[in-house]
């Protein structure tokens, strides 16, 4: 039986054009050598499985061959690596200093590569400065690191540094698929796309959890085996649950994160799968973002049919929701119910977007002017109609009649009082063209107009009920319009209303305000406080009057002398106190 070998080892990269994602640091080293423009030390630094120590050991042969090696030739003798973790002592280095000296046997160059050099002490780096500045002409000094910023800036300065960076999950996918074909595995496309995301960027970790899933699943590799194996949330949850939360379905939500943690999974793992989910599903929502979305093409496909379901906004806040959840899983106590919690605000979202939405659509509906002219005409028709009277009918019964076809018109058309007794001077109002802002002084000019033709052409205020009342009454029904208001949300005029007890004198209501600001500020709703007052009152000749008492403000005394003062004022007997004992103020 032959050894297995792990895949990180059997497929380890043996030319620049093996090594996967680093495309221009292999392309530098390579123009490098060609034109004899290769620096005698170099820095290789990025995160842990991307191919720093691959490059070393590719660049430390290549720089020996000179067109007459042997295929198979690998220069072992003149290729010497150091694990700093281990030899990062003053004595190690010193070590390394005299073997420098003596130039190789064999081939031209002598590399030297230090791994995880970020390990070496203080002391170590210092002894090594000299010989990394100005080192022989036959050494070359390979040095590896994840950590740059544990190294001492005089060693960064005398490098040439190559940044190694993460691994994209495309190409790390496309690096399985070419091992699973050499070693007949047949694996989804999907299964693949779970390792190279778990993998994190580092292709040796990919390569170890590919080995890891085969031994499991044996040479059908399916994405239902590398979830199971690797512990991973299946990102169909992540879909069901978007679909119950889209649908505020809280209790089939609640069901579902209650199967999820059935199964093993955590929750603090699951809800930053969820976010992601929710950033995936926004980055769907724009075409030039969708590159950005690291996923296979089947669930591509899913996630952009998801977004059309979801409105951007809607995205925001779930976003914002399930990121202040995942901030605060680990100081909580009950860190289930955080969870749940967030679900179901998540649940509430597009509820509560419906209902603003429809409040809002209430709050702004007004009748079209069309209406308020059609009301108009209407109305002038039935007045101006002709007919003919019988011989006992005395003008008076003839008006009466009139006002009984006003009243025979539908409701809808007799929403508005004002409407019905003028139907033209509205008629005019509406039809003018040209509009005039409310706050401006011809608007102000326009309302006194207005006015006065409406107080010309109503009719005669002896039609309407002049009734006797108490100022019981005229207080019971005035509290019971401070209730409106309150409804209503005009809580500044609702204080001004309930600041003081309005009193009845002379047939009048009378109120008394300490500034005239308030005066003002009443007096611009003054018109719908007497409707609604002579309605209940049934008295049309009742008014409303306002008084402005400026009350004098009180001036105390603070100093010393003012405080003497005062005292004085009220026995003067204290100033010849004062003298008789000689005392100071």
């Amino acid at each position: 039986m032959e050894p297995f070998i792990v895949s990180a080892r059997k497929y380890r990269p043996t030319t620049f054009k093996d090594v996967v994602g680093q495309q221009a640091i292999t392309n530098t080293l390579e123009n490098a050598i060609e034109n004899n423009h290769l620096a005698q030390a170099l820095l290789f630094t990025g995160p842990r499985g991307v191919g720093k120590t691959t490059c070393a050991r590719i660049l430390a042969k290549k720089i020996n061959q000179d067109g007459n090696h042997k295929e198979d030739e690998d220069f072992a003798f003149n290729i010497f690596e150091l694990d700093a973790a281990s030899n990062n002592s003053v004595d190690d280095i010193r070590n390394l200093i005299d073997q420098v000296r003596i130039p190789p046997q064999v081939g031209q160059y002598k590399v030297y590569i230090i791994d995880e050099v970020h390990m070496l002490s203080s002391a170590a780096f210092n002894a090594f400065l000299k010989t990394l500045e100005e080192p022989p002409k036959h050494a070359i000094f390979i040095l590896a690191t994840t950590e740059k910023h544990k190294i001492i800036p005089t060693i960064l300065s005398r490098c040439q540094i190559f940044d190694f960076r993460r691994i994209t999950v495309q190409d790390i996918k496309e690096h399985l698929a070419s091992v699973a074909k050499q070693e007949s595995i047949t694996a989804q496309d999907d299964a693949l796309h779970i390792i190279a995301q778990k993998a994190d960027g580092a292709l040796r970790d990919a390569l170890s959890i590919f080995d890891r899933v085969v031994s499991f699943s044996g040479e059908n590799l399916t994405r239902e085996a590398v979830t199971e194996n690797l512990n991973v949330l299946d990102y169909t949850y992540y879909f069901n649950i978007t679909d119950l939360v889209i649908q505020n379905d809280i209790p089939q939500v609640l069901l579902a994160y209650n199967e999820i943690l059935s199964k093993g999974f955590d929750g603090h793992h699951f809800i930053m799968g969820l976010a992601s989910h929710f950033r995936d599903l926004l980055v769907c929502k724009n075409q030039q973002t969708i590159s950005l979305l690291e996923v296979g093409d089947k669930v591509k496909k899913m996630y952009l049919e998801q977004s059309q379901q979801t409105h951007h906004d809607f995205l925001i806040e779930a976003l914002d929701i399930a990121n202040s959840c995942d901030l605060k899983f680990k100081t909580s106590r009950n860190q289930r119910l955080l969870v749940e919690l967030c679900l179901m605000q998540l649940s509430s979202l597009t509820a509560q977007r419906e209902k603003k939405k429809t409040n809002k659509l209430k709050k702004r509906f007004v009748l079209p002017p069309a209406h308020f002219i059609k009301v108009a005409s209407q109305v002038q028709e039935k007045l101006d109609t002709p007919e003919q009277p019988h011989n006992l009918e005395t003008p008076a019964i003839v008006k009466e009649k009139q006002i009984e076809k006003i009243q025979d018109l539908p409701p809808t058309l007799l929403d508005s009082k004002q409407t019905i007794e003028q139907p033209q001077i509205i008629k005019q109002e509406v039809t003018s063209k040209k509009r005039v802002s409310a706050l401006s002084l011809k608007s102000i000019q326009k309302k006194q107009q207005l006015a006065k033709e409406i107080s010309k052409k109503s009719p005669a205020k002896e039609h309407l009920p002049t009734e006797d009342f108490t100022e019981q009454q005229m207080i019971t029904h005035w509290n019971a319009y401070t209730e409106i208001v309150k409804e209503q949300g005009k809580y500044n005029f609702l204080s001004h209303l309930t600041m003081n007890v309005p009193k009845l004198k002379d047939g009048m209501i009378h109120l008394e305000f300490p500034n005239q600001t308030i005066k003002l500020e009443v007096e611009r709703d003054k018109f719908e406080l007497l409707t609604y007052m002579r309605k209940k009152l049934q008295n049309y000749n009742v008014d409303l009057v306002i008084d402005v008492n400026e009350l004098q403000v009180k001036r105390y005394a603070y100093t010393d002398k003012e405080k003497y003062d005062k005292l004085m004022e009220k026995n003067p007997n204290l100033g010849a106190l004062r003298k008789a004992f000689e005392l100071d103020i």
